[in-house]
């Protein structure tokens, strides 16, 4: 992927605001909320939303939606997700983390040696109870806020998958892994459960994301250095809105069809066979929206960019 928004084309299209997708690395201390309204106030107070929370004291990748780019989000939310986590091993915590008390405190002799055996009993498809320091909603209200009045509501457990975990390092009774897992895959829930099933109890103790998809930690900016840069150098931070749907069939459309799909029609494709979901593009490149292909050679809009496509008055009038 290239670091740089498309640039806007001449020949077809007018552009509305500023648009396209900020890979933040989220420090700690700060919620996914808080990250999302300084990224806001950096690039003009545009519409933006995230995808995907982190707790405040988890770090890493957080992707952040900047004008259009915010309609074709649910993409990233539904992609598994990787993670760096410090699981400290010998005590158990009210919270599950390391922001809560020690409720308990178990021998971690021997518990190293029999870690690689537990870990892959946590491969695959898995029942998950959510924790209840979780922002899940029970009668309105997220379930953090019982918690922190002492109340415990009833949970029913979830099936998360998790793809790949292995250990990256040891040091005492802290053991870092990687963690690759399905969207709405509780960390802090695994590390207590590796904890139980060693019998001597674990909590979360650090907590980084490191990947969503194909996007890495590695391709991501900070707070700081969007701080201290341009608005010129802050925009070669965007990624095109189009990366949202990177996994999806490529459609070009002719100029007719550009104008239909633009207008809430179907256009005509050259490929009778697709089925689902499809990215729309013009002829000349640019990314027009989500479109659902029908397997007939036609292709209806889904979600489109707002932005309006021209088209010559010969192609116009061939529509009358």
């Amino acid at each position: 992927m290239n670091n740089v928004m498309k640039a806007k084309s001449s020949l077809d299209v007018e552009f509305g605001p500023l648009e396209g997708v900020l890979l933040l690395d989220k420090p700690n201390t700060i919620s996914s909320n808080a990250a999302l309204q300084a990224v806001r106030k950096l690039f003009g107070r545009v519409k933006a939303g995230h995808t995907g929370t982190l707790d405040p004291l988890a770090t890493g990748l957080l992707p952040i939606c900047l004008g259009e780019a915010t309609k074709f989000s649910s993409g990233l939310l539904e992609a598994d997700k990787t993670y760096e986590a410090l699981v400290g091993l010998g005590m158990v915590t009210t919270t599950g983390d390391a922001e809560g008390e020690a409720i308990f405190r178990g021998d971690t002799a021997g518990a190293i040696e029999r870690l690689p055996h537990v870990l892959t009993s946590f491969l695959g498809e898995i029942e998950q109870l959510p924790p209840m320091f979780s922002a899940i909603k029970y009668q309105g209200r997220p379930l953090y806020e019982y918690a922190r009045a002492g109340k415990d509501i009833p949970r029913e457990t979830r099936r998360v998958t998790i793809e790949d975990i292995a250990m990256l390092a040891i040091d005492g009774d802290d053991v870092s892994l990687r963690i690759r897992c399905s969207k709405g895959t509780y960390i802090r829930t695994v590390a207590q459960d590796i904890g139980e099933k060693l019998g001597c109890g674990g909590y979360l103790k650090a907590l980084r994301r490191t990947g969503i998809g194909t996007l890495h930690i590695g391709e991501a900016v900070t707070l700081d250095t969007l701080a201290a840069a341009t608005p010129e150098e802050r925009a070669h931070w965007l990624w095109p809105t189009d990366m949202l749907l990177d996994k999806l069939p490529l459609v070009t459309v002719d100029a007719v069809g550009a104008l239909a799909v633009m207008q809430g029609r179907c256009a005509n494709t050259a490929d009778d066979r697709l089925q689902g979901n499809v990215r729309l593009y013009d002829p000349h490149g640019e990314f027009l929206g989500l479109g659902s292909a029908n397997g007939n050679g036609l292709v209806a809009p889904k979600r489109m960019r707002a932005h309006r496509v021209s088209v010559p008055l010969a192609a116009v009038a061939s529509l009358t």
